[in-house]
């Protein structure tokens, strides 16, 4: 087995994904598990992967979601550590069968729901990523109208899982998706 790639991780959900907006949620998703794994000093192109792949069975499985992970994975030669770190992801809520224990295990389960809120937000600016400030975010981020489908639950929950600063957090997805607006259409 070999380290998980970006393009491998693509290749990957490529071949269980067909809802474009999957794909933008997956590049959102790798895009600030890149900055997590920079500000944690880790394999950035390895966090992105992981990030980018981290929901293969949804699609196929909505209902099960995380239950399909590793028989989707193992048979791609993913090594188990990223297959439990990807099933983590949904650990209280689609599933109880992995914790997240390790940085990129929570830094998954942080920024999954917080891109949405990136997203919506940035969508709704004339200007989209460019020049989005923590201070606005975060007041989005209390209005619980505002992407009302994105858990501020869960997301505070991933949050202080990782012992970090909810602004810190979202900085980092700020910074990530900003790197990657382009490809987010942003």
């Amino acid at each position: 087995m070999s380290k998980l790639t970006l393009a491998r991780a693509k290749e990957i959900l490529a071949k269980h994904t067909t809802e474009e907006h999957l794909f933008t949620h997956a590049a959102a998703v790798s895009a600030a598990m890149g900055a997590m794994a920079d500000h944690f000093g880790a394999d950035k192109e390895h966090w992105e992967a992981v990030g980018y792949l981290h929901d293969v069975d949804y699609e196929k499985y909505p209902d099960e979601h995380c239950h399909h992970v590793r028989e989707l994975l193992a048979a791609e030669d993913v090594e188990e550590e990223d297959i439990q770190t990807i099933i983590a992801h949904g650990w209280g809520i689609t599933t109880d069968e992995v914790e997240p224990s390790t940085d990129i295990a929570k830094s998954l389960f942080a920024v999954d729901e917080l891109t949405g809120i990136v997203q919506a937000y940035a969508l709704m600016r004339p200007e989209k990523m460019a020049g989005m400030e923590l201070k606005s975010l975060k007041k989005k981020f209390k209005d619980k109208r505002f992407a009302a489908k994105c858990s501020r639950d869960i997301i505070k929950q991933g949050i202080d899982m990782l012992g970090m600063e909810p602004g810190a957090v979202m900085q980092c997805c700020i910074d990530g998706m900003m790197a990657h607006r382009e490809e987010l259409g942003l």
